[in-house]
């Protein structure tokens, strides 16, 4: 098999691919532009499962005609056997919340290894519906809840219960029938950890593919809960749900900065999955052809993302600001390219140059979608392990050079400014959920998150300087020992020198940093679209609108969902 070290070189006589710099790339405003894209974990999963014809089909299936009650999905992949089991109470309107601090939820679901008994189902029933209060065996993968759409699930099933199809328009507002606050793996309340999925269980071992299976058996039994509940309302008069607005339904999402840390924590992985993205733009710059059908293709496909940003609604001003700026640049972009253009490479150019950070990853994520052949094999190395080794050897001189040159960013930046360190990232006491505060708050900055790499980094030059001055021969080794509080950092700086990106930035500990780009970042590599900010701190968004659906699977795939568009009303395909 191919090795990631070999995927980064060129398929042109082994030299290596021109990538774009890190201090363009890990930009974090740039990474709050980022958009879906055939990389995207969703669109990834969808392809396998397609591509290897899952069976996926109901187990057990115990609602009553309000739709309470017991599901079970077999799901048997290519490696293994699993099921997804789903409990759905009722929850009344005082006890809806989407924060994490609920306690009740419309519905509660668990991802497992292997078959289902009596049993185990009862064990399942117990703690399932607890979340955080309950506890798992490592046959749990993923663990998650959601809440019905307020504004949708009632109106559709009424619509189908009446014998109509709910209206497009109406639909396209919110794009979803439930929403979920919480999807949680990788060991936690005792599910199985990432390492084990990883090395035992293959048709779950890329990053997050188990929690984006959940999103997606959640899209697929929201739309047949809806109809099963519509059924039995009015029998004599039930329509289902036509085929093409069915798939235009895809699952919500509330997010908050639970997510954040992530990108910090795991630089080796986020060097990854950027690394992967880059390599997939220098080679649609370097190999893709340009004929009439690839322009015309590329033509269509800066339509459709004009009508998808235009059908995203957002009461968040900065948000809708920005989807107005990202209009005008794909309208740019469409007078600039309609009479021509030289090559891709040109073309992202001119993009640096006249359009803002969204309009450019705009493009990028357009271009990737043109050339599935340049592309798609890369989202075979997602995947990175992530041990920050020390090496201890190496000498104080190449340590200083590692941050002087790597780090330069974070030596540009004064921490002495005001604001410049005002920003505390903690843990919660309550729930262990991430939070934001000011470094004023002695209880808070108690709890404090090692997020602020820029300021650890120059601590550790500066001390490194000092420490220089009096032994520069010595090893890092020796360093270590004056200065042992410095150990993650240098462990840090060491490793990630050995990759491209992986490395923010930007200064997380600013009183005006905006953890709203962390977040987008993370979800556009999830997939996600629709971003509908409801604070600086959390953000909702819709998960695989325009995806297959269960009963698609089998049938004839193209894999053209990219920023899907809501369809004709009379549309019944």
């Amino acid at each position: 098999m191919t090795t990631p070290a070999a995927i980064l070189t060129s398929l042109k006589g082994g030299n290596a691919l021109p990538l774009r710099p890190p201090s363009l790339v890990m930009n974090l405003e740039r990474l709050g532009a980022l958009h879906q894209s055939r990389l995207s974990f969703m669109r990834t999963l969808v392809r396998r499962i397609m591509k290897e014809r899952w069976q996926i089909t109901p187990s057990l299936f115990q609602l009553d005609q309000e739709g309470y009650g017991t599901v079970i999905y077999k799901v048997v992949a290519p490696h293994g056997v699993f099921n997804f089991v789903l409990f759905s109470n009722y929850l009344s309107p005082e006890e809806r919340n989407d924060r994490v601090i609920a306690t009740k939820w419309d519905l509660t679901m668990a991802l497992v290894e292997g078959d289902v008994d009596e049993i185990y189902l009862e064990k399942l029933r117990q703690n399932v519906p607890k979340q955080e209060a309950g506890r798992l065996d490592s046959r749990v993968f993923v663990l998650s809840r959601a809440n019905r759409s307020a504004r949708n699930f009632e109106y559709v099933v009424d619509q189908l219960a009446q014998g109509q199809q709910p209206d497009v328009g109406k639909i396209a507002k919110v794009g979803y029938l439930y929403r979920t606050t919480a999807v949680y793996g990788s060991g936690k309340l005792g599910m199985a950890d990432w390492e084990k999925v990883r090395n035992n269980f293959p048709d779950f071992a890329r990053p997050f593919a188990g929690e984006m299976f959940v999103c997606f058996m959640l899209r697929n039994f929201s739309l047949l809960q809806a109809e099963h509940i519509a059924k039995n309302r009015s029998p004599k008069n039930y329509s289902s749900l036509k085929p093409a607005i069915k798939r235009y339904f895809g699952i919500g999402n509330s997010t908050g900065l639970g997510m954040a840390p992530y990108l910090v924590n795991h630089p080796l992985l986020i060097n990854r999955w950027i690394e992967m993205r880059e390599l997939a733009l220098a080679r649609v710059c370097a190999l893709g052809y340009v004929d009439e059908s690839i322009k015309k293709q590329f033509s269509n496909l800066i339509d459709r993302c004009t009508a998808h940003t235009s059908e995203t609604e957002t009461e968040d001003e900065w948000q809708t600001n920005n989807n107005a700026t990202v209009l005008q640049d794909l309208a740019a972009l469409k007078h600039h390219t309609s009479s021509g253009f030289k090559d891709w490479g040109h073309l992202l150019q001119w993009s640096h140059e006249n359009c803002s950070l969204q309009g450019q990853e705009m493009l990028v994520s357009i271009l990737l979608e043109l050339y599935p052949g340049l592309v798609d094999e890369l989202e075979e190395f997602h995947t990175a392990d992530e041990h920050l080794d020390l090496d201890p050897l190496m000498p104080l001189q190449a340590l200083k050079q590692i941050i002087e040159t790597r780090y330069d960013w974070a030596l540009t930046i004064d921490f002495n400014a005001e604001g410049a360190r005002e920003t505390c990232w903690y843990r919660s006491e309550e729930k262990m959920e991430p939070r934001l505060g000011s470094i004023a708050d002695i209880e808070a900055k108690d709890k404090q998150m090692a997020l602020g790499v820029g300021y650890a980094v120059r601590k550790c030059y500066n001390q490194l300087r000092a420490y220089m001055n009096e032994h520069p021969e010595h090893t890092t080794a020796r360093f270590m020992v004056a200065r042992p509080k410095l150990r993650g950092i240098v462990r840090r700086i060491q490793s990630m020198n050995q990759s491209t990106y992986g490395d923010i930035q930007a200064n997380l500990l600013d009183q005006n940093i905006l953890p709203m780009h962390l977040l987008r970042c993370k979800l556009a590599f999830f997939g996600v679209s629709k971003f509908d900010p409801r604070s600086r701190l959390w953000v909702r968004n819709t998960m695989f609108q325009g995806a297959p659906l269960l009963e698609d699977i089998g049938k004839p795939f193209n894999d053209d969902w990219f920023m899907p568009l809501a369809p004709k009303q009379q549309g019944d395909k």
